[in-house]
């Protein structure tokens, strides 16, 4: 599973992360499930890649985890003069060719999921016709996580 990071927030609401700490998040947020294993990804898109069973863990259970991992890292940085962040965890398994022959590319097979911190979850769905996308994909083809 790879993940990328979509900022769509101000920084005076929490800090813009770099690739490391944006890594740290999920190593941290994922360590008491040893099945699981981050590493940081060199590629323009994708920032993380999370090993997994998936007999011990589905996709989504990961993305669960991920978005928690991402709310408690925020819930640590917040100075409380404004509220958190929205955060949504999008995932998608790929079925298009790889973009690229970079070995840090999605293949074909595996999930994509996007990490997002936005002011409002409804909007930024909107705006990347989240409901048009998956009107066609089979329900065990993408998943949607929502912390508002």
């Amino acid at each position: 599973m790879l993940l990328s990071h979509n900022f769509n927030i101000s920084p005076e609401i929490v800090p813009p992360l770099s690739k490391e700490e944006f890594v740290e998040v999920f190593r941290v947020g994922l360590s008491a499930h040893s099945a699981c294993q981050c590493r940081l990804l060199n590629h323009p898109h994708w920032i993380t890649e999370i090993l997994f069973s998936t007999s011990e863990l589905a996709p989504q259970q990961i993305g669960e985890l991920c978005a928690q991992a991402m709310r408690d890292k925020r819930q640590t940085q917040h100075s409380g003069d404004t509220p958190l962040p929205n955060i949504l965890v999008l995932g998608g398994i790929k079925t298009t060719p790889a973009t690229s022959n970079s070995p840090d590319a999605l293949q074909p097979g595996n999930w994509g999921v996007d990490v997002v911190e936005t002011t409002s979850s409804q909007a930024f769905l909107q705006e990347i016709s989240w409901d048009t996308t998956i009107a066609q994909k089979p329900a065990d083809s993408f998943f949607k996580i929502e912390f508002s």
